[in-house]
């Protein structure tokens, strides 16, 4: 860059969007590389958005989204002040960090974990302190709760982690709680969590009311399955909503995102429904992988972790010629989204060949 800029951003990878499905005449192929519900949107959900949000693309939104608010405020069982609205959770996040951060500021969170922490902090000119997880994948409380000083503003935990998808147990989310100075406040990003099966995870919305500097990162990209309408939230003390609305986005959740928001509530029974069976094909996946000798974290969100380590790239083509995209780490590992049954097929049939090639 040749022109006057902060040189900390010279140094950021930057977020790398998933790979598209390779491309393969004749042949049928999927992306699985960026933990996408692999349903096709509720038909509920797209009437409301014709109905009720396409008659109003000459308004600018609700910019604090209150219907959403309000429904989500009543679901949860909180203040509609406990809740904020973001351009998906990503944006959520930038707005909690922006809000306590700045230049000579410390933001801790475990690593390898979600890519965009080391840019949104960046983007607040605060500092990252990376605390690298356990060889299992999982988060390193203890270093975690070791890294905290007199700098810090933030303690991120991801939950489950993303990419390895390990769980948080209850009792270390609680350790971490009983172990941060009151002051300083805990992010819970549960991007993943209606996936997590795990009996003895942490729960964020229960440490929310026994804990005053809790802060929840949800989302509706996942689960819910409107990644591409940019739409999560966050559930926070109401001073610390008050401020993040400060530096909110102005507008940046839009009618027709809020909308299918309100619809995909309703219709929760329904999705409900497609993460049991995206649970299932997990399942499934990660069975047959055990049964061809894998030894991998045990998955509690809607992917699994490869740690491949130097092999990472050599198994990373052999997905591709397969025609399936996958999130790939250099000399890592690799992460797959849980896809239609017939990727989660040819998932299968990479990993036996891989495994029977030495992997």
């Amino acid at each position: 860059m040749t022109y006057k800029h902060r040189p900390i951003i010279d140094t950021l990878a930057g977020y790398k969007q998933g790979k598209p499905a390779p491309t393969s005449p004749g042949r049928r192929t999927f992306k699985v590389s960026s933990n996408e519900n692999p349903f096709e949107p509720l038909e509920s959900v797209v009437e409301a958005i014709e109905e009720r949000s396409l008659v109003h693309l000459n308004r600018y939104p609700d910019m604090q989204g209150w219907a959403v608010v309000e429904r989500l405020a009543k679901e949860t069982n909180v203040s509609p002040g406990n809740i904020v609205l973001g351009c998906g959770s990503t944006e959520v996040i930038t707005q909690l960090v922006g809000l306590v951060s700045g230049p000579g500021d410390e933001i801790v969170y475990p690593w390898r974990s979600f890519e965009a922490y080391p840019i949104i902090v960046a983007g607040a000119g605060a500092t990252s302190v990376q605390i690298a997880n356990l060889p299992d994948g999982s988060h390193d409380v203890d270093g975690l709760i070791a890294a905290v000083n007199d700098r810090t503003r933030l303690v991120i935990v991801n939950n489950p982690n993303n990419p390895t998808a390990t769980s948080l147990s209850d009792g270390d989310a609680r350790r971490l709680m009983d172990a941060v100075p009151s002051d300083v406040l805990v992010l819970f990003d549960e991007a993943y969590f209606q996936f997590n099966t795990d009996s003895c995870t942490s729960v964020a919305m229960d440490l929310f009311r026994e804990y005053p500097n809790v802060v929840i990162a949800h989302t509706f990209s996942k689960a819910y399955g409107l990644a591409g309408l940019r739409i999560g939230y966050a559930i926070a003390p109401e001073d610390v909503v008050e401020g993040m609305r400060k530096v909110a986005l102005p507008f940046g959740v839009t009618d027709v995102a809020q909308v299918a928001a309100l619809a995909s509530i309703d219709a929760y029974e329904e999705l409900s429904d497609r993460v049991k069976s995206i649970v299932s094909e997990r399942n499934r996946v990660v069975s047959a992988l055990r049964r061809q000798g894998w030894d991998f974290p045990e998955p509690y969100a809607n992917f699994f972790w490869l740690p491949l380590g130097a092999q990472t790239d050599k198994a990373a083509e052999a997905f591709v010629q397969a025609g399936l995209s996958v999130r790939v780490f250099g000399g890592e590992g690799i992460r797959i989204s849980i896809g239609e049954t017939e990727a989660n097929d040819l998932v299968i049939d990479v990993c036996k060949g891989l495994k029977s090639a030495g992997l």
